[in-house]
C-alpha cells in the first residue's frame, strides 16, 4: 500500500498518532471483510488489503493495546442471510501472507526458532499455488458426503450442500476414505469458462462478472442449486478439517490420499526444503502464472510434517505453520476527475477519488482512496515529503493499482500531464455533512468533525454499528432502514434505546401514520421487524460492549472484556469508578479498577482510555444508560475447565520460560479456564516468574500475589 507505507515510519510514531492510522485502517479493513466475504462484492484489491492488514499489524507490533478488537485478530466475515448456517467442528483459519524474500526466510527460521530446530536439522514444506477463488469445507461420513459449508466468519459458514453437489470436481461417495473426514479447499472457475459464461449472460440480459472469483463465489451461493448447476466451477482439495482418523503423516502424503480419493489436487505442488527452494518454485509458479487458465494470486508454503504442524499450533486466527506468498499488484493510469469527502462513525473526513473508470485485468473501477490531507499534498504526517513532495490535483493523470477485484490504491501522479489550471486541492476545514468545524488534532493524521452526535453522518454510522452482523443483527433492521428511520419525522430512530421503543410509538400513532402504512413495508414486514427486535431485547455481554461503537473496541476487545468481567453490572462498575489519574505522584498508576482493565492481556492504555472516557461524558453515558434499560444482559460464558484450579484465576508470565514457549504457556493457562495478563494487579492469582524477570516480580512483591517458578506452574497445571 503505497500510500500508506510512505507514511511516517511505525517507530517515529507518537501513541496518537497510531491510534488514529490504527482506526482508520482497521475501519477499511472490517468494511473490506464484508464487501468480499458476505457481499461476494469487493470493494478494494487485494494488494491494498494486504498492505492495510500489514500495516495494522506493524502498529499493533508496536503499540500492543491497540491489537484488542483488531481485524488482524478476525476470519472472514459473518454468513450471509439466506442460508442456514453451520458450526464448523474445525476452525477455518485465513493464512499470513509475505510480500517478499526476506518475509519468507524470516517465516522459515522463525518456524526453526519456535522448534527449537538448528539451521542444519531437517525441515521441508509444500508449496502449492494459492487459488483466487471460494473457500469450501465438505463433510463426509461414512464415504457419503452430507455437507458443505463455506468459510464465513471461520467459526460459522453457509450450508450450500446442494450447490456444492452440482460440482464435477466434488465426489458424492468416497470408497476407503475414514469414518469421518472433512475436506478443504477452493472453489473456482477457468478463464475460458468465465468467458463463455459472461457471453451467455450478456445474450440473455444477465447479471455478467468482473472476474472469474466473483462469478464463482456468486454462483455457488445461489438460493437455487439449478443455477450452481449450470454454472461452470471446478474445485481444488488442498486441505482437511475433522478427520476420525490420521490421513498420512505429512501435508504432501494427506494430498495424496486425497487425490486417491477422488479429490483433484494442484499438480503444481511440490516439496522444498528451506527458504531457497520456497523461493525458486515461488519464481517457477509465477512465470506459469499467465498459461494456468486459472486465477492464483500467490504460492502457499506449508511444513511437510504434520506433527511439526500440531506442535507449532495456531495463532488466534492464523496457522504458524503456514504462510501465503502473494504476488505483486497490478498498475494503471487514469484522470482524477474528482475528489470526495465522506464522514465516518468516528468523525473521520476521508477523502475519496473519483476516477475516469480503467480497466486493467478485465476489472473496470472508478474509486480509489486518498486516505488523508497529507497524502494529497505529497507529505507524511510530519511533514516530510512522499512522491518527491508532488501534490495530488483535480484533473491530474494518477497510477492506480491492483491485484484482485478493483483498483482503489493511488500509487503516483504524471506531473508532465498536469492541466495548466489545476490548483492544490483545498481539504475541507469543517464537515460537509453538518458544517461543524473539523479539527485534527496534534499527532494525529486524520481530521474529524467535532458535531458528535449533532452531525447525521457520525449518528446514523453509529447506528449502523450498532445493528450489523456482530452487534445487534437485527434482522429487518440494516444499513438502508436506518438511514431511513433516522430522517423519518414520525417514528425517528436516532439513538440505540429508540429501537426498543419503536413498537410502542408505533402503536401510539394514528393509524395512518404507522409503519404498515409506509412505502416498502405491510403489516407483516413491520410485524416482523418488532418481533426481530424484541427477540434482541436479551444480548450477550459481548456483543453488547461491541454494538456501543467505542472507538479501540471490536469484536475481540469486547470478548476479552466480557470475559474478564462476566456481568454488565460489575463491567459497567469498573468503568465507572476506573480512574487512571487516581495516586500521587507526576505518573499515577491510576486505581485499582484502572490498573485492572489495563493489566487485561490485549487491552492497553489507549483502548482503556477511551472506554472509561465514553462511560464518563454525560450525553454518551446518558445513551447507554437508556438502552441497557430496555434489555437483559446475558452473562459472559465461563471459559476453560470448571473443575480446574486455574477456572477464574488471573496468571502474568514473566521473564523466561525454558521448558516451553510463552505461547504455550498462555495457551495451556487459557484451556484450564484461567485469565492471562500482560501486567501485574492487585487482581492477579499468579505470577510465574522465570529467569530475568524484573519490574513485574517487584510489583508482585508489593502487592502480595503469589509468585511460582515454572517448576510450580507445571506441577500446578499437571506438568
Amino acid at each position: 500500500m503505497a500510500a500508506d507505507l510512505a507514511q511516517l515510519a511505525v517507530g517515529d510514531m507518537a501513541p496518537g498518532q497510531a491510534a488514529a492510522e490504527w482506526q482508520r485502517l482497521a475501519e477499511a479493513v472490517r468494511r473490506a471483510n464484508r464487501a468480499y466475504h458476505t457481499e461476494d462484492a469487493p470493494e478494494i484489491a487485494d494488494a491494498e488489503y494486504d498492505a492495510m492488514k500489514r500495516r495494522l499489524a506493524e502498529i499493533e507490533a508496536r503499540f500492543p493495546a491497540l491489537a484488542a478488537g483488531s481485524p488482524t485478530q478476525q476470519v472472514g466475515a459473518p454468513p450471509a442471510e439466506g442460508f442456514a448456517r453451520v458450526q464448523h467442528a474445525v476452525r477455518m483459519l485465513s493464512l499470513e501472507n509475505a510480500f517478499s524474500e526476506a518475509e519468507v526466510a524470516e517465516f522459515v527460521a522463525r518456524v526453526r526458532r519456535y522448534l527449537n530446530l538448528g539451521p542444519d536439522a531437517p525441515l521441508s514444506f509444500t508449496a502449492e499455488p494459492k487459488i483466487d477463488g471460494l473457500s469450501l469445507s465438505l463433510r463426509y461420513e461414512q464415504g457419503r458426503l452430507v455437507q458443505a459449508a463455506t468459510r464465513g466468519d471461520g467459526e460459522t459458514g453457509e450450508n450450500v450442500t446442494a450447490n456444492a453437489a452440482t460440482i464435477s470436481d466434488i465426489p458424492k461417495m468416497l470408497a476407503g476414505a475414514p469414518e469421518i473426514l472433512e475436506v478443504r479447499g477452493e472453489v473456482y472457475m477457468r478463464h475460458a469458462d468465465f468467458a463463455a459464461l459472461n457471453a451467455r449472460q450478456a445474450e440473455t440480459g444477465g447479471k455478467t462478472f468482473a472476474n472469474p472469483r466473483n462469478a464463482a463465489a456468486g454462483s455457488l451461493r445461489q438460493l437455487d442449486a439449478a443455477i450452481t448447476a449450470a454454472r461452470p466451477l471446478r474445485f481444488f482439495a488442498y486441505s482437511w478439517g475433522a478427520v476420525s482418523e490420521p490421513l498420512a503423516s505429512t501435508q504432501l502424503g494427506a494430498l495424496r490420499r486425497l487425490a486417491d480419493l477422488g479429490f483433484s489436487t494442484n499438480p503444481l505442488t511440490v516439496l522444498c526444503d528451506g527458504a531457497e527452494a520456497l523461493l525458486a518454485r515461488y519464481r517457477a509458479i509465477e512465470a506459469e502464472r499467465a498459461t494456468l487458465g486459472y486465477d492464483i494470486d500467490g504460492v502457499v508454503y506449508k511444513v511437510n510434517d504434520l506433527g511439526l504442524q500440531a506442535r507449532l499450533g495456531f495463532r488466534s486466527t492464523t496457522p504458524r505453520w503456514a504462510i501465503a506468498h502473494k504476488f505483486p499488484a497490478e498498475r494503471a493510469w487514469t484522470r482524477l476527475e474528482a475528489i470526495d469527502i465522506q464522514v465516518g462513525r468516528t468523525g473521520a473526513l476521508s477523502p475519496v477519488a473519483r476516477l475516469t473508470p480503467v480497466t486493467v485485468g478485465g476489472v473496470v473501477v472508478a474509486n480509489a482512496t486518498l486516505h488523508n490531507e497529507d497524502y494529497i499534498a505529497g507529505r507524511d504526517s510530519a511533514g516530510r515529503p512522499i512522491r518527491e513532495g508532488r501534490d495530488i490535483c483535480i484533473g491530474d493523470w494518477v497510477q492506480v493499482y491492483r491485484a484482485g477485484d478493483v483498483i482503489p490504491q493511488i500509487a503516483d501522479i504524471d506531473l508532465s500531464r498536469r492541466p495548466g489550471d489545476a490548483r492544490p486541492y483545498a481539504f475541507p476545514t469543517r464537515c460537509p455533512e453538518c458544517g461543524s468545524e473539523a479539527l485534527r488534532e496534534e499527532g494525529d493524521s486524520v481530521r474529524r468533525c467535532t458535531g458528535g452526535l449533532a452531525c447525521p453522518a457520525q449518528a446514523v454510522e453509529k447506528l449502523k454499528h450498532f445493528v450489523s452482523r456482530a452487534a445487534f443483527d437485527i434482522e429487518g433492521l440494516g444499513a438502508k432502514q436506518i438511514e431511513a428511520f433516522f430522517h423519518d419525522d414520525l417514528l425517528p430512530i436516532r439513538t440505540p434505546a429508540d429501537i426498543f421503543t419503536l413498537a410502542e410509538r408505533d402503536a401510539a400513532a394514528p393509524p395512518s401514520q404507522r409503519l404498515q402504512t409506509r412505502e416498502g413495508w405491510g403489516e407483516r414486514s413491520a410485524g416482523n421487524l418488532f418481533r426481530a427486535i424484541e427477540e434482541r431485547r436479551r444480548i450477550p455481554l459481548n456483543r453488547l460492549i461491541f454494538a456501543l461503537g467505542i472507538r479501540h473496541v471490536g469484536e475481540t476487545a469486547a470478548s476479552l472484556l466480557a470475559a474478564h468481567y462476566g456481568t454488565w453490572e460489575a463491567f459497567e462498575a469498573a468503568m465507572t469508578a476506573a480512574d487512571p489519574a487516581a495516586g500521587e505522584g507526576e505518573k499515577p498508576r491510576g486505581n485499582a479498577e484502572w490498573q485492572d482493565l489495563i493489566a487485561i492481556d490485549g487491552v492497553g492504555p489507549v483502548l482503556a482510555t477511551s472506554l472509561v472516557t465514553s462511560f464518563h461524558q454525560p450525553a454518551e453515558r446518558a445513551a447507554i444508560d437508556a438502552l441497557v434499560a430496555h434489555l437483559e444482559v446475558l452473562p459472559a460464558p465461563r471459559r476453560g475447565a470448571s473443575d480446574s484450579p486455574l477456572a477464574g484465576k488471573t496468571v502474568v508470565f514473566t521473564g523466561t520460560l525454558e521448558r516451553m514457549t510463552r505461547a504455550e504457556a498462555k495457551a495451556r493457562a487459557e484451556a484450564l479456564g484461567a485469565r492471562v495478563a500482560g501486567s501485574v494487579s492487585a487482581r492477579t492469582d499468579y505470577l510465574v516468574a522465570g529467569p530475568g524477570a524484573g519490574s513485574k516480580a517487584a510489583r508482585a512483591a508489593e502487592l502480595g500475589v503469589t509468585v511460582i517458578d515454572e517448576d510450580a506452574w507445571l506441577a500446578l497445571i499437571g506438568g
